[in-house]
């Protein structure tokens, strides 16, 4: 329970058999793992960083008497402050484990410190020893007053909750970040992990001999060493479909140790080699940047549909649309992508295409600002052919 890096092995072991993990859950999740089924795992509270073992038995005991926590300020009302502080329920906010007692992460986060003190607030009244005029103590609600409380707001993005999960329980639990590139990788990189084959690299001896391939993923681990030649690294990719080890030799790492990171999303060139310390597929990488970066620079056009009736339902004039839709684009602009507005009625549609001046660097924030206003089906991206890897030329084998 208190090596992260063991839990992490033991969650990746589990999804290989074929189990499921849920996430912690204070109104169900003990101090340690325990099981839910025949094909259950659910996450044990002890394993998040920045919990105290003390808070957490605080939080179990507090649900054995009173029953399962109704929300927010209803947990904070009945669990122990003194062992229990912002921080540590920051923690289990970042991690998940009160998901269900709020509309999200961010609300949760948001109204955390308003409960804290309607938590306080009752707490100090009944320290004080107030009674009602029949002389019974009087038993404070935790509800806030109306008003008070900001309301619901909108989730984190994908990067920032999983971001938080990687930090309070060591691994991505809840998705991957990936995720936000998978729609685009077939036709970006063509090529996943796990359809990497022996029959590529069958009959190759050496580490620069081999198939030239090009894959995407994220940084789970690098090594780095010295050798004779200078530092070198080696990285463990991952795009949901498999691993591989990417070696990056001192030249090739000299050149792109900037961007090798754990946790970053590269874009992976080299040769396709046998591993001949673990068995399968390496890959001796010979060139090396981030995702985001390739999908940018291979963005041929970005379309962007508009409807009649979102509109309405915005209440947004022709002009509004205009004037908002530029204050999205300008940031972004100086960029290879062309844009193209279409805009559809029930009965007709039409295709506009901005001219060069607005030609924009496409990246996450850009199309995560995009998707936040007119919703995720409303942006289309438009890819260059990903370019074939040249493959290694034949020896030329002379004889008399």
């Amino acid at each position: 329970m208190d090596n992260t890096d063991k839990v992490v092995t033991f969650i990746e072991e589990t999804r290989h058999m074929g189990l499921r993990v849920e996430p912690p859950d204070v109104n169900r999740s003990s101090y340690r793992f325990t099981i839910d089924g025949d094909d259950t795992v659910v996450y044990g509270l002890g394993a998040i960083k920045g919990v105290g073992e003390g808070a957490i038995e605080g939080i179990i005991e507090a649900r054995e008497q009173g029953g399962t926590f109704r929300d927010l300020f209803d947990f904070c009302h009945r669990i122990d402050l003194k062992k229990a502080h912002r921080r540590v329920l920051e923690s289990l906010i970042r991690a998940g484990a009160l998901d269900h007692l709020g509309a999200n992460r961010a609300t949760l986060m948001m109204q955390l410190p308003f409960a804290l003190k309607v938590a306080e607030k009752a707490e100090s009244d009944r320290s004080a020893g107030m009674i009602d005029m029949f002389g019974d103590p009087v038993e404070q609600e935790a509800t806030p007053l109306p008003g008070v409380v900001p309301e619901d707001t909108e989730e984190w993005d994908d990067q920032l909750r999983l971001q938080g999960e990687k930090e309070t329980l060591g691994l991505f639990l809840t998705g991957h970040p990936i995720d936000r590139y998978l729609a685009h990788l077939k036709e970006l990189i063509g090529t996943r992990i796990a359809r990497l084959s022996l029959d590529d690299v069958r009959g190759t001896r050496n580490r620069r001999g081999g198939k030239k391939v090009k894959v995407a993923g994220l940084v789970v681990a690098v090594a780095k060493r010295n050798t004779q030649r200078g530092p070198m690294a080696s990285v463990l990719l991952d795009d949901k479909s498999g691993r591989i080890e990417c070696t990056l030799f001192s030249e090739t790492y000299e050149r792109f140790r900037d961007v090798v990171a754990t946790d970053a999303i590269l874009v992976v060139e080299g040769s396709l080699v046998p591993d001949e310390y673990r068995g399968g597929l390496a890959i001796r990488a010979d060139h090396v940047q981030t995702l985001e970066s390739y999908r940018q620079a291979s963005c041929a056009a970005l379309q962007v549909v508009v409807r009649e009736t979102w509109l309405r339902e915005k209440a947004l004039t022709a002009v509004d649309l205009v004037s908002e839709l530029k204050q999205v684009l300008q940031p972004h602009q100086g960029g290879p992508c062309r844009v193209t507005v279409r805009y559809e009625r029930l009965d007709a549609h039409v295709r506009l295409r901005l001219g060069e001046a607005w030609s924009l660097n496409v990246g996450d924030e850009l199309l995560r600002s995009l998707n936040r206003w007119l919703g995720e089906d409303a942006v289309q991206l438009r890819f260059r052919p990903p370019q074939r890897a040249e493959q290694p030329k034949p020896e030329l084998v002379y004889s008399r």
